[in-house]
């Protein structure tokens, strides 16, 4: 950024522009805090205003902008690896309105999904979009970002309605349709949703809200290997039963949560599966089929959570359990893979990465939103340990390969960043000039975070 552009931002924004040491340190890194690179500036922005502005003086001075607001990420998207501004959006966090009646609300992109349900508990509803960590909307819809919740409610892109996006341009154009369905015209809203702020800067969101579950229950069931907890997933998917949520998560991962929480979970592959109705008797039918698929499918020990309390703990456990393996290898680097893959190919593509890590005696741990193929590798190493690191990337790079033999995608919710750029060519090289070409048409000087997806 040139000495002009500082002086003109400050100008303009005065106390809302910072460049401290440690505000730069904290907008210079994500949360897999694998790569570091700080900007030259900090802008919080606190209305659709500053945004436009903000791009206005990157267009005069020709600096690169880079949209941040939690810095959750796990593959470098929030990182300016060409310095320039991080645009942070965090103070863009407010709801706008709710809409009962609509079951949807409006918000800023700065809004976190756990204020949202927050403010919509109130009124019977809640976002059902649920990635773990207390990620914000817009940074959900850049990326779109998944969960726990997405075999039975979708991912991002399926619970946003419509959009206001500021272009580099200078212009706010409106994407999608407040209306639950519509044909009119190309469909722009999906183009910016996953475009990790490559196209535009997201400046309102209105989403979907679902009504809360009336009856819930959580079924913990362990099995002797990754493979049978993966295969039962398929039968319990096949059955229709529609589970809220269908989980897997291998006895390392369960470990790690027993030591950091004090639980006493038995240390085997888990599926924890969430079941709802709109009735006691109706879920106890659910419940009774559940059970019986997953004694067929060779399940060890089936424990059921009915209190909220009990409900409360093991989603606790599921969305700590990255926290809680490094904390189980203090002083490692962590490298949290991500992949999707046909529901019926998922037992193979799994069993077949296990395989690669234990052949290489790697220290690898897997989960999994697995009632719809998605599933993480976390891969863990001292960061001066070449070998193992390369034996890492080696691994990586095969289960990539599997997964996109098998019809899969390199990415089913972390996004691309800086990590998948190779996978995105391997998996789009028929469609990757048509994407530049899009990307140059809306940000000709490639200014609009440079460096990610291509």
């Amino acid at each position: 950024m040139l000495p002009e552009a500082l002086q003109a931002l400050r100008a303009s924004f005065a106390e809302k522009l910072s460049t401290a040491p440690a505000v730069l340190e904290a907008h210079g890194h994500d949360e897999s805090r694998l790569d570091h690179h700080l900007p030259d500036a900090v802008l919080f922005v606190s209305s659709e205003e500053d945004v436009l502005h903000a791009l206005q003086l990157a267009r005069r001075y020709a600096f690169p902008i880079v949209p941040f607001a939690v810095g959750s990420s796990l593959e470098g998207q929030v990182i300016p690896v060409q310095r320039g501004l991080s645009l942070d959006l965090s103070g863009m966090n407010r709801v706008l309105s709710i809409e009962p009646g609509g079951f949807q609300a409006t918000v800023q992109p700065g809004v976190t999904y756990p204020e949202l349900n927050r403010q919509a508990r109130r009124h019977g509803l809640f976002w059902a979009v649920d990635p773990g960590a207390e990620a914000s909307l817009g940074g959900m819809a850049s990326t779109n970002a998944s969960g726990t919740g997405a075999v039975r409610y979708g991912t991002t892109r399926d619970n946003i309605l419509e959009m206001r996006v500021a272009l580099m341009d200078g212009r706010v154009i409106r994407v999608g349709s407040r209306a639950r369905k519509t044909s009119a015209g190309y469909d722009l809203k999906n183009l910016f949703i996953g475009a990790e702020g490559t196209l535009g800067i997201i400046t309102q969101l209105t989403v979907k809200l679902w009504p809360l579950p009336a009856e819930v229950v959580v079924l913990r069931c362990t099995f002797t290997s990754l493979r049978a907890a993966a295969e039962c997933a398929v039968l319990i998917m096949g059955a229709a039963l529609q589970p809220e949520r269908l989980e897997l998560i291998d006895e390392h991962e369960i470990h790690a949560v027993n030591q950091y929480l004090g639980r006493e979970y038995p240390e085997r592959p888990t599926l924890w599966i969430e079941l709802a109705a709109a009735s006691r008797t109706a879920l106890e039918d659910s419940l009774n089929v559940c059970r019986e698929l997953c004694q067929d499918a060779g399940a060890q020990d089936i424990h059921t959570a009915v209190t909220p309390e009990e409900r409360g703990a093991i989603w606790e456990a599921r969305h700590k359990a990255y926290t809680a393996m490094g904390a189980l290898h203090p002083g490692h680097a962590q490298l949290s893979t991500d992949a999707c893959v046909p529901l019926h190919r998922l037992p193979d593509v799994l069993d077949f990465t296990r395989q690669r890590c234990q052949e290489r005696a790697l220290t690898a741990s897997f989960v999994g939103h697995v009632g719809d193929g998605n599933f993480h590798v976390l891969f863990q190493a001292a960061p001066d340990d070449t070998a193992t690191w390369q034996a890492i990337h080696a691994t990586y790079d095969e289960m990539m390969q599997a997964t996109l033999q098998a019809g899969g995608t390199c990415t089913g919710e972390h996004g691309v960043g800086l990590h998948k750029k190779k996978y995105v060519a391997q998996e789009h090289a028929d469609t990757l000039d048509l994407m530049r070409e899009i990307k140059a048409l809306l940000d000709p000087h490639h200014l609009l975070n440079p460096g990610k997806i291509f």
